[in-house]
């Protein structure tokens, strides 16, 4: 499984932001796909996640916010960013929870900037 990452940019407070995660290869290995970012000197934390049944979850920071969704045609999950703040800045990765593959797969990270 490949995972590739974009639609990360530069937008204002209060703007928003699509960013889409393709991924390819034997996807239907795949369990959950997850959002994670990581901000300079902070560790990386889970954004959100949906599994392939479909259900989602939210770091309570971007609870109302944020929205996960799939298109399982297009092997693609969208995080749709809204009400973004400054705190939302970070580089944000996708990560595919994998059967077989205990680390999963991670997909290379987009740059998330929010000017106040």
């Amino acid at each position: 499984v490949q995972l590739q990452a974009s639609g990360g940019g530069l937008v204002q407070a209060g703007g928003s932001l699509r960013l889409s995660c393709a991924a390819s290869g034997n996807t239907f290995s795949i369990n959950a796909i997850g959002w994670y970012r990581q901000a300079p000197g902070k560790q990386r934390e889970l954004v959100a996640a949906i599994s392939s049944g479909g259900n989602t979850n939210y770091a309570d920071s971007v609870k109302g916010r944020f929205t996960i969704s799939r298109d399982n045609a297009k092997n693609t999950v969208y995080l749709q960013m809204n009400s973004l703040k400054p705190e939302d800045t970070a580089i944000y990765y996708c990560h595919a929870e994998i059967n077989g593959y205990p680390f999963g797969r991670w997909g290379q990270g987009t740059q998330v900037t929010v000017s106040s």
